[in-house]
């Protein structure tokens, strides 16, 4: 007796039916795959132009290019809130239930005493970027994510001494993994930078206080996610404002020629606007595929960015760097996959980005 090979799911429909559905699963396929290629180009370019701003242009005041990059997140996020208020007025009005996508954003003001509820945190946001873009600065695009991967180390060491949580054997496996692939990425790494390689540790150090904090700051602001974020940028470009007098002031009065370049702010927005739109991204890969599987992608996307990094930036390719790279990765992935095997309370849901460094916001999705 011959077998049926028809599709159980496609039994008992019509053959339009059946035609709708092969579109559905099409169109669904074509924009996980749009969503996938945004995260991974925004996450690139935005790496790739704040390098070029550290070293690339002619004005490099690292704290100064911070600080602009929180103004123009502020402001983003408050013309969203602005017409995000319009469009909820709008519905109410024509009694519409149309999601549209400014409807997520709230309308912001500036409350003095939230906001100095949010400064603990904020202190902690200003040294993450500051060390990640001082990292940055001083190391090899290639080496960046080497640079920058005991996050999940510093995670591991925080979750026990301050949430008093144990971690599992296999966890500790992956941490042992990433920590060797550090050091031999270090050993293999022509031009490294002590000094860049430090600021990355302590930018790890402070991606995974960061983590923490915002855990215990969110209530504060009914817990959204994009209040928070919008505070926490502010009160970043006030405590900037006395570090870049101190240690930049100087650099920006001797480079004035470029502070007046048109080409300069482009490329100063384009990355601020960048910085707020990995958020975005990041949501949207993991809303459309599984927290499991944007750490997957995201692991790709910085093998893709570390391989164009030597062709690019001209970075020498040694055994020592590539097997320190892949190491990292590896690691990483690794750890990604059985912390998601180890959680007992269902998927992660994820409404709006975390407020995290806006050069790899992704990281705090690992956690």
């Amino acid at each position: 007796m011959q077998r049926s090979t028809s599709n159980p799911k496609m039994s008992g429909k019509t053959d339009e039916e059946k035609e709708d559905q092969k579109k559905s699963q099409m169109s669904n396929k074509k924009y996980i795959i749009s969503v996938v290629c945004a995260y991974w180009f925004v996450s690139i370019s935005m790496v790739y132009l704040n390098k070029y701003l550290m070293n690339g242009s002619e004005l490099s005041a690292p704290l100064f290019i911070t600080w602009y990059q929180c103004v123009v997140t502020c402001a983003v996020i408050y013309l969203c809130g602005q017409q995000g208020e319009k469009q909820r007025k709008f519905k109410r009005k024509n009694q519409s239930q149309m999601e549209q996508f400014f409807d997520k954003f709230p309308e912001i003001t500036f409350d003095p005493h939230v906001a100095k509820k949010v400064m603990p945190l904020s202190v902690i946001f200003v040294g993450m970027i500051t060390f990640n873009n001082l990292c940055l600065k001083y190391v090899e695009v290639s080496f960046y994510n080497v640079a920058r991967s005991l996050t999940i180390c510093f995670n591991v060491f925080f979750t026990f001494s301050i949430l008093g949580r144990n971690t599992s054997v296999r966890t500790l496996g992956t941490l042992v993994i990433v920590i060797v692939g550090f050091f031999v990425g270090s050993g293999g790494e022509v031009n490294f930078s002590m000094v860049g390689t430090v600021c990355g540790v302590l930018s790890s150090l402070f991606v995974s206080l960061n983590s923490i904090f915002t855990d215990k700051v969110l209530p504060v602001v009914n817990r959204d996610m994009w209040k928070l974020s919008f505070l926490n940028n502010a009160n970043a470009c006030m405590l900037f404002l006395p570090l870049i007098l101190v240690f930049e002031g100087g650099k920006l009065l001797d480079d004035m020629e470029e502070l007046l370049s048109l080409v300069f702010w482009m490329g100063m927005t384009v990355a601020g606007v960048f910085g707020f739109l990995i958020g975005i991204v990041t949501v949207m890969q993991i809303e459309a595929t599984s927290p499991l599987t944007h750490n997957i992608s995201g692991t790709a996307k910085a093998a893709v960015q570390s391989i164009l990094a030597f062709y690019i930036w001209g970075n020498e390719a040694t055994i020592g760097a590539c097997l320190g790279i892949f190491l990292v990765l590896f690691g990483s992935a690794l750890y990604a996959y059985v912390k998601m095997n180890e959680k007992k309370d269902g998927p992660v849901k994820v409404s709006a980005p975390p407020p995290s460094d806006p050069l790899e916001k992704e990281e705090l999705m690992k956690a």
